[in-house]
């Protein structure tokens, strides 16, 4: 029997996702999901129980493998912010992230401890390069 794909839409609701996270982080959650949505004009989607996705986007490596997955996204928890940019990103866009501030980055993930330390234009930036990406 195949099973099922983790990274898929679920209908479990956004508030639901954002209520395990409380105090100034929460408020940042919803920053991001404002931003998020306008940047991509979709409305937020739970994407594997816990990653607030907008839009969607098929891909296919060349081993064959495939799926789906948001074309925005991002999860976040007590201690962070984890946004899903393009991959590569650091490499791309390296004078973006010496711009926005404090942050960690890995190959597709910008982990933000706190909005009010970086740059709220430059992160506006980052997930506009990542959405052309993702469209092309």
């Amino acid at each position: 029997m195949a099973r099922e794909p983790a990274m898929r839409p679920s209908d479990t609701p956004v508030a639901e996702v954002l209520d395990k996270v409380t105090g100034p982080r929460r408020a940042e959650a919803e920053h991001l999901v404002e931003l998020h949505r306008e940047l991509s004009g979709h409305e937020p989607v739970v994407w594997a129980g816990r990653i607030i996705g907008f839009g969607e986007m098929s891909y296919q490596y060349e081993s064959g493998h495939g799926g789906v997955m948001p074309e925005l996204g991002f999860a976040t928890s007590q201690s962070k912010h984890t946004l899903y940019l393009a991959t590569g990103f650091a490499e791309k866009w390296p004078e973006l992230l010496e711009r926005l501030g404090k942050h960690k980055a890995s190959k597709a993930c910008l982990y933000l401890s706190r909005l009010i330390d970086v740059d709220d234009e430059t992160l506006r930036e980052l997930l506009q390069l990542t959405l052309v990406e993702a469209r092309k």
